[in-house]
């Protein structure tokens, strides 16, 4: 493994690094204080500082380590995390990521920026709070006057010079020296990261003079011992001038895989009856370990060879003492090795190579498909041996395509945590106080849609704190917080993903929106509009409400990429607005753009596949349940209840007439927006699972239709757009110019 390769791989662990930070200080901004949440923000930051120096990425590690010691400072409760220190610390982590990304990408960030909040965070390790969650200051007691200076006494022009020894000079206090107690127990993580554990007691020798006593109880006999396993554990008093942080520096490549304390030590009292006497001193001459000038290859040999003579004395101490038995030491043995288990293992795989596999399945979903078509025609009984082992082959090949869909599924987290950057900026860019609540951020989904959702959520964001939200004065004027709120939601529904974006804003102004509609020319002057067609068009390619060109907003591009970017993706987006309480932008995704399991049917003499995930129930319409509404409108009757009925080869102009709902199949279905419906289809074939293939990226977007399929006898069939037919069959016809044509 080359250089490049390490640095790819550091770069990977800054993002999961990131992450961890954003996801913690969002956590500290809402009250949570929990020192392990504290911890590991303060870790996410240590450890991008750590491998930064290691390829010298110097404006990463000086910007870091500002903000690693600002955090020290708050997990040490030397600084409490108020609303204004959060605020800087929000920021930090951005300039944080951004200086992370230009040194991936070989850019740079803009000095002022870094340099602007190197100086707020020092003066928040200074403790100096920022102005506006400073205390006002409390007014001191005057002084007495002081007294006049007297006269000079002769002509020299000596003029005496009045002070008080109890006033402060100002000189910097005498270091003293303090003695701390210190417990180290490393774990077996560390050993296997290539520390040692006597080249740290080496280097903490080095800063003080210490006593060590090391803990050999946990040694098992040499039969039950792990080689990898850590049994030992040092506790070590030690006078420095250093002070703790001095102490912590020593470990700080270490502390996270070992147990430490350190705390002052305080002058031991006789001990009560009963007590186990103090641990004998095991002979540890760390003189050896010390070299003049820069560590050297026979150092770190000497090194070595003292840890061994320590592992030789504790096994001979094991041998005499037989306090611990076998059996406990074995199943302490094994509760460790069942710890460290748990952890879970990972590894990283180039994400090429999962989409290679995922294609190569697909493939092998529909040969399999193909050979299993092949059999049923040629085996009249279906009893075959042949056909019985092609079912086990389907049960495997579905397995095979679940897990290896598993491996591509992720939680939108890391997506959600973006939107939390884009609201600070574009809320002080426009003088607003907003909150951004999350929900479902587990709620997992195909790495490809969540790669593709950033965009139209970014836009949305954007959108909901220039237009939505209103001013904090508009906002009291109106009795509600000055602070608005945005609400970002996922959930699972009916086999796909739901997000929602709401916000508690002042809702779409509907009668400036159709105005200005008119004036673009978008809708005629008499145009009778609903609230839902009027709440659309913000979506209309470069309508803008926005008085003036800014950087937020005044293109009219944001909500048209929205649309355009989720119906890329084989979904739909919808609106409700409640003016005065604001908007809900309701986007509901397919969970992957790889497959679905589908019913095959036929229409007009064409193969048509519905999304099974759309199919409430399949009915056989009798005559006395089907009933005529208006011009060229029916109704069937399911359960005392009436559900409209629709053509489908007529919506998709396969048919000029209106098929005869009696020589057919109904298909109940569930729209996002519509309601229930019922499909008329002539016949349905079967069920199965079906590899999508995208028809925009292989021909054009085709209105009615979502995707295209190949089928087991080798045909292409059309994967049928739920929600666009039952818009159709409620008036929003689908374009003529790019309907379907009767295939011969």
């Amino acid at each position: 493994m080359d250089m490049n390769e390490i640095k790819e791989i550091f770069f990977q662990e800054c993002e999961e690094q990131l992450a961890e930070l954003e996801s913690g200080l969002l956590k500290m901004n809402d009250g949570d204080h929990d020192p392990e949440t504290i911890n590991a923000v303060f870790r996410a930051v240590h450890s991008i500082k750590g491998g930064a120096g290691a390829f010298g990425l110097d404006d990463l590690v000086a910007f870091a380590h500002v903000f690693e010691t600002t955090l020290d400072c708050v997990r040490s409760n030397k600084l409490e995390p108020g609303p204004e220190v959060m605020k800087v610390m929000l920021k930090s982590a951005d300039v944080l990521a951004d200086l992370t990304n230009a040194a991936r990408d070989g850019g740079s960030v803009e000095p002022s920026r870094s340099s602007s909040l190197v100086k707020e965070l020092e003066a928040l390790a200074n403790g100096e709070l920022p102005q506006a969650s400073a205390p006002a200051p409390v007014a001191a007691a005057p002084k007495p006057a002081a007294k006049a200076a007297p006269a000079p006494s002769d002509d020299s022009g000596f003029q005496p010079i009045p002070f008080s020894f109890d006033d402060d000079f100002g000189g910097a206090p005498a270091v003293t020296a303090q003695t701390f107690d210190v417990s180290f127990k490393p774990r077996r993580e560390l050993y296997a990261k290539g520390n040692e554990a006597a080249l740290l007691l080496r280097d903490l020798s080095r800063i003080g003079e210490m006593s060590i006593h090391c803990d050999m109880d946990s040694l098992p006999p040499l039969d039950d011992l792990d080689p990898e396993a850590a049994y030992f554990s040092w506790k070590v008093q030690i006078t420095t001038e250093k002070g703790e942080e001095g102490i912590r520096t020593v470990f700080e490549f270490a502390e996270w895989d070992c147990d430490l304390e350190i705390k002052l030590h305080e002058e031991t009292k006789d001990a009560p009856a009963g007590e186990e006497p103090p641990m004998i001193p095991v002979p540890f001459d760390l003189s050896i370990l010390d070299g003049a000038g820069e560590d050297t290859v026979a150092e770190a040999v000497d090194a070595a060879e003292t840890a061994s003579n320590v592992v030789k004395l504790a096994a001979g101490a094991a041998k005499h003492e037989k306090k611990e038995t076998p059996a406990a030491a074995a199943a302490a043995a094994a509760a460790a090795a069942q710890n460290n288990a748990a952890a879970g293992q990972t590894i990283r795989v180039d994400l090429d190579r999962v989409d290679r596999l995922i294609n190569l399945v697909g493939e092998l979903v529909i040969n399999q498909a193909m050979l299993s078509q092949s059999v049923i025609e040629n085996d009249n009984n279906g009893t075959s041996s042949i056909n019985m082992g092609l079912e086990e082959l389907q049960q495997l090949t579905r397995e095979i395509q679940d897990s290896v869909m598993a491996i591509r599924a992720q939680p939108v987290k890391p997506v959600f945590q973006r939107m939390s950057r884009i609201v600070r900026e574009v809320a002080d860019m426009v003088g607003k106080s907003i909150r951004l609540v999350t929900e479902g951020e587990n709620t997992e989904v195909d790495k490809t849609v969540i790669d593709k959702l950033a965009e139209p959520l970014t836009h949305m964001i954007r959108n909901a704190v220039d237009h939505g939200i209103e001013s904090p004065e508009k906002r009291a004027a109106a009795g509600k917080d000055p602070e608005g709120t945005i609400k970002l939601t996922a959930k699972h529904r009916s086999g796909r993903i739901v997000i929602e974006l709401v916000d508690d804003g002042a809702g779409i102004n509907r009668e400036r929106v159709k105005q200005k509609a008119i004036d673009n020319e978008l809708i005629a002057a008499d145009a009778n509009l609903t609230d839902e067609e009027i709440d659309n068009l913000i979506f209309a390619p470069g309508f803008s409400t926005a008085d003036k060109i800014s950087d937020i907003s005044g293109r009219g591009v944001g909500m048209d990429v929205v649309k355009r970017s989720i119906q890329a993706l084989g979904g739909r987006i919808s609106i409700t607005s409640r003016p005065g309480h604001g908007s809900t932008f309701t986007m509901s995704l397919p969970l992957t753009l790889a497959v679905l399991d589908g019913m095959v049917v036929t229409v007009a003499g064409q193969t048509l596949v519905v999304p099974l995930t759309a199919i409430v129930e399949t009915l056989q319409p009798e005559a006395q349940n089907i009933h005529s509404f208006g011009a060229n409108q029916r109704l069937i009757s399911i359960r005392n209840s009436f559900c409209p009925l629709v053509d489908v080869g007529r919506i998709l102009n396969f048919r000029n007439t209106q098929a005869n709902p009696i020589d057919g199949v109904a298909l109940l279905v569930e729209s996002e927006g519509g309601g229930q419906r019922a499909l008329m289809v002539d016949a349905i074939q079967g069920q199965r699972q079906v590899v999508i293939k995208s028809l925009e990226a292989n021909y054009t977007h085709v209105p009615g239709i979502a995707a295209a399929t190949i089928l087991g006898d080798g045909r292409v069939a059309l994967i049928l757009d739920v929600d666009a037919v039952v818009s159709a069959s409620r008036g929003q016809s689908l374009k003529q110019e790019m309907s379907l044509a009767v295939a011969g």
